[in-house]
């Protein structure tokens, strides 16, 4: 496996008990994603997407394999040090926003750099939300912003910690089809500025053919590959 990997992932199960069954969700799943990589996960509603990305962010625990999230083996942490992995390497971005209602634009993304004791969170998070196209925002709530300037937001919060690794789950789940464009154009812009390795969970398979790697899940398995950039490239040469 490559050196260079920021997310390897070996054998990976997670199984639940429900009725007095169990239920396995993930199935032995192994792949690995390199630095500043993108990839992205789709399958169909129930193949283990979002339970998969929260395992390779240890918001869970797996009940079998290895997560190793860079370079660090999470499967003997406690939820306390798998949290300060997270603080200190990982970005997030969810389809609800998760944005605090009581919080302005500005403070909203402040927050992450502010947990971690930063000194200019104010100025970078400023910054941030002027690279976003919010800076006229900064004193919004989230709800005076739309749902398009809400994700906006969330993004530049993602970011404020110059994550090594961006988790996004359904980035465009909750808008319409121009909005979640505009959106789009900013997650990879400013992944690509900061060179962020990004794993996201897409239905959209538009939105997973803008990444380097797609990864098909079905039944808690991997069953097949694509690289789409790759494709279109050497289509375009040929």
């Amino acid at each position: 496996m490559s050196d260079a990997s920021v997310l390897r992932v070996e054998s990976l199960t997670k199984s639940f008990e429900s009725g007095g069954e169990v239920l396995t969700v993930i199935d032995d799943v192994s792949f690995v994603v390199d630095e500043g990589e993108t990839c992205s996960v789709v399958g169909p509603s129930g193949s283990g997407k979002t339970t998969l990305l929260g395992l390779c962010a240890g918001l869970d625990r797996p009940s079998n394999g290895h997560i190793t999230l860079c370079g660090i083996d999470l499967t003997p942490l406690d939820e306390d040090e798998r949290a300060e992995v997270r603080n200190q390497y990982v970005g997030f971005v969810f389809q609800t926003f998760r944005l605090l209602p009581t919080l302005t634009a500005l403070e909203n993304v402040m927050v992450p750099a502010e947990l971690r004791g930063t000194a200019d969170a104010r100025e970078r998070a400023s910054d941030l939300l002027d690279e976003v196209g919010l800076g006229d925002r900064l004193d919004h709530y989230p709800t005076q912003l739309s749902g398009g300037e809400q994700q906006r937001v969330a993004m530049a919060r993602a970011f404020i910690n110059e994550p090594r690794i961006l988790f996004a789950d359904e980035p465009t789940g909750n808008l319409d089809a121009e909005t979640a464009e505009r959106v789009e154009d900013v997650l990879f812009r400013l992944n690509e500025t900061a060179n962020t390795t990004l794993v996201l969970v897409t239905h959209d398979l538009e939105l997973a053919h803008r990444t380097e790697r797609i990864l098909k899940l079905r039944g808690g398995q991997v069953v097949g590959e694509e690289q789409p950039t790759r494709e279109t490239t050497q289509a375009v040469s040929s």
